[in-house]
């Protein structure tokens, strides 16, 4: 059986992290050690983002729903319990752009829930 040679190999796997390391300063775009410890951190930091991302957006959402309930004379946590109660299926990326958008008829809505 003929001997395999891994350089093809090798070569191809090394190019594909310098081209992820693509920008980044230093020895960090130019040295495969570095540059394969600082794509395998970013990739690590991008898959963390994802999930904090979602998290951050609904925690947003809240801080702007609270913030007009509180200027209508509700706090959160009473204004989302009576909209389950009256059947009312808004989620909260649309209530926190109700909030802002339509004062008026965010104003309504927590008037009609809270009767």
């Amino acid at each position: 059986m003929a001997r395999v040679k891994g350089a093809v190999t090798t070569r191809k796997r090394r190019r594909k992290i310098l081209k992820l390391a693509k920008g980044y300063r230093g020895a960090k775009s130019k040295l495969f050690k570095t540059a394969n410890q600082a794509v395998t951190k970013s990739l690590v930091y991008a898959y963390i983002g994802r999930k904090q991302k979602k998290r951050n957006f609904r925690q947003l959402w809240i801080a702007r729903i609270s913030a007009a309930c509180r200027a209508n004379g509700t706090n959160y946590s009473t204004f989302m319990n009576n909209l389950k109660k009256a059947g009312i299926e808004l989620n909260r990326k649309m209530l926190s752009e109700m909030a802002i958008s339509d004062k008026e008829g965010f104003s309504e809505l927590i008037e009609k829930v809270s009767k």
